[in-house]
């Protein structure tokens, strides 16, 4: 059977990335999206709901008669969205409550993968300031401190201050400490079945709010892919140390992974480390990613959330390269404004992914979030697809938006090494 239709839960860009693609696929007919945003309304239909509910997805999934449930963002995942799903009878492509705590506690994803030996950084579990102290002394600067719950990608603090890494601590209760991790950062994501498993192209993300990685993190403020300085056998190698050994580790315990397991990693000078686990595409990364992908999305997760994937048929992308450049509303990430009106995008406009915008009562497209839209830009060359990228950003109005100016641009001049 194919998934004729398909409803995504989300408001986001990944949700719109998501959707989109989805619709491109010759066998799905209706793409329902929920709650959607102005940018999904072009394609696909919007329905209210609070994606957080699992009742209330899976009571719209049923009225709505889907073949096929995508839950887009953490939140809904670690409430049990997909279980209400998949108890009302529907195949749901995201993991259950159980093993959506790889994302929702840091400390549950370095239990797993100390017992699957996926290589990760040192790491200490602490819920006191005392023990917060001594974690920081052990590890030494640069110090990382992370929440350990869902905190939309913007818990984690680095910083060479000792008394910044433990204020952090103390007001987030429970964190995990690491140790620093040097080398380049790399997202891979993997679609999963609960045995097989199916890697993208790796990609880089930029989670500092200014050029030169200045400033505090974001949830992440641009992203290209491939990656022309990675190892030519990146994808094999994180399946091979990571994913698969993650995924086997998940069956073992009783709560097998069906969704996307998105590793974020470090290839540092003692080889290959997993930063962090996400049980979900990641925003900004599958913007471009989606934008070079030529598979039927549609299909592919539905094989998924059936436990029917090939592993023997590779995900299939386009070739050269793809750019995505975040525009963020006046004061992200700390206090974000609110209903500036955007210039130059309609729910039709090429090369443009919304994220926080909603209509005002005068039906004017307005800023909502943070992290306002993703313009994606593809070329033969790194260098095309970011001109392609910012070309687009000239035509894109929001008074107070800002966006970084140095998304990929080390890499497209070669300054990227490995």
């Amino acid at each position: 059977m194919q998934p004729q239709s398909v409803l995504v839960v989300g408001s986001g860009g990944r949700e719109h990335a998501l959707a989109l693609a989805i619709s491109r696929d010759p066998a799905v007919s209706r793409v329902h999206v929920a709650p959607g945003n102005p940018g999904t309304s072009g394609f696909a239909t919007n329905h209210p709901v609070d994606q957080n509910d699992p009742a209330a997805v899976a009571a719209l999934a049923t009225s709505l008669g889907v073949d096929l449930v995508v839950v887009g963002p953490e939140a809904p995942l670690v409430a049990g969205v997909a279980d209400a799903v998949r108890e009302a009878g529907i195949p749901c492509f995201g993991p259950s409550k159980a093993a959506a705590r790889l994302e929702g506690s840091k400390a549950f994803a370095k239990e797993v993968m100390a017992a699957a030996h996926v290589p990760t950084a040192a790491a200490r579990v602490c819920s006191t300031e005392e023990e917060a102290a001594a974690a920081l002394d052990e590890f030494g600067p640069p110090y990382v401190v992370k929440d350990d719950g869902l905190a939309a990608g913007k818990g984690v603090v680095v910083t060479s201050d000792r008394a910044e890494a433990l204020a952090h601590a103390v007001a987030c209760g429970n964190v995990v400490i690491e140790e620093y991790l040097d080398g380049p950062e790399v997202s891979l994501f993997a679609i999963c079945d609960g045995s097989n498993v199916l890697p993208f192209d790796p990609a880089q993300d930029f989670k500092r709010v200014g050029d030169d990685d200045r400033g505090p993190n974001t949830g992440g403020m641009g992203a290209y892919t491939p990656l022309p300085w990675a190892p030519h056998d990146i994808k094999q190698q994180v399946v091979d140390a990571v994913i698969q050994p993650t995924v086997d580790e998940m069956a073992r315990r009783g709560t097998p992974f069906v969704g996307l397991l998105y590793a974020g990693l470090a290839l540092t000078s003692k080889g290959l480390r997993v930063v962090e686990f996400n049980v979900r595409f990641g925003d900004p990364e599958t913007q471009p990613l989606l934008a070079r992908l030529t598979s039927p999305l549609g299909q592919v997760l539905y094989a998924a959330a059936t436990g029917a994937l090939d592993p023997e048929v590779p995900l299939q992308f386009g070739s050269g390269f793809a750019v995505g450049v975040v525009l963020a509303a006046a004061g992200y990430p700390a206090s974000p404004r609110k209903g500036d009106v955007i210039v130059g995008v309609t729910p039709d406009t090429k090369g443009v992914i919304q994220a926080g915008t909603t209509l005002d009562v005068a039906g004017r497209l307005v800023s909502a979030g943070g992290r306002v839209l993703t313009v994606v830009g593809t070329g033969d060359s790194l260098a095309e697809a970011r001109a392609r990228a910012y070309h687009r950003m000239e035509d894109v109005h929001l008074p107070g938006g800002f966006f970084r100016t140095d998304i990929a641009l080390r890499a497209a001049r070669g300054d990227v090494t490995y």
